[in-house]
């Protein structure tokens, strides 16, 4: 199955979250068509699912590499939601579009895909690649002039406690691991843990 590339602002309503995180997709809050405002209740088995997609299309990812990331992260010692929060925190088109190198994570992902980025000075085009705690992430110094990412880093208005960026090289670190508390608290990741242990 392909990649969502539709209207993201209908995803945002149906799912009731800010995807893009502005909130500006969000302007009516509830589902769009006919009978949006009169939904049924969702049983428990819809709201773990609807859980799980909220932060599958948070993160612009398809369901196969999805649950393959959630099955490393159950082996790993410590709580499953957190350390999965944390694997897809760690993804390098989602660090591309925290640094602020873009306005969102479908753009930070064409700029990896488009071989701007480049980590510790070597080019990586994978937007799944995992960074590592102390990775430097850069742009290619031709990239360095692209107006996009001027525009970007420009509309930028906050930096994650466990990234640092060096203004002059354009480049920054991913420093440590994210805590929990860090990271978005719009998702309830015990739900998708729920979902997938059925």
């Amino acid at each position: 199955m392909a990649r969502y590339t539709g209207p993201r602002h209908k995803l945002s309503r149906r799912l009731g979250i800010s995807l893009d995180g502005t909130g500006k997709d969000l302007k009516r809050n509830y589902p769009p068509g006919q009978h949006g405002q009169a939904r049924r209740k969702l049983s428990e088995y819809g709201v773990q699912l609807q859980e799980k997609q909220k932060l599958r299309h948070m993160y612009g990812m398809n369901e196969k590499p999805f649950r393959k990331l959630f099955t490393q992260a159950t082996k790993m010692q410590g709580v499953a939601g957190s350390n999965f929060m944390k694997l897809l925190e760690s993804r390098l088109d989602n660090l591309v579009y925290r640094l602020g190198f873009a306005t969102s994570r479908p753009a930070a992902r064409q700029l990896v895909v488009h071989g701007h980025v480049t980590i510790n000075g070597k080019k990586v085009d994978v937007p799944s690649y995992r960074v590592q705690p102390g990775d430097v992430i850069g742009l290619r110094e031709k990239s360095q002039n692209l107006e996009i990412v001027k525009d970007a880093l420009a509309a930028r208005t906050h930096l994650p406690g466990y990234l640092s960026f060096n203004e002059s090289a354009l480049e920054g670190a991913y420093v440590r691991l994210p805590e929990r508390d860090e990271l978005t608290s719009e998702i309830n990741e015990t739900l998708i843990v729920e979902f997938y242990s059925r």
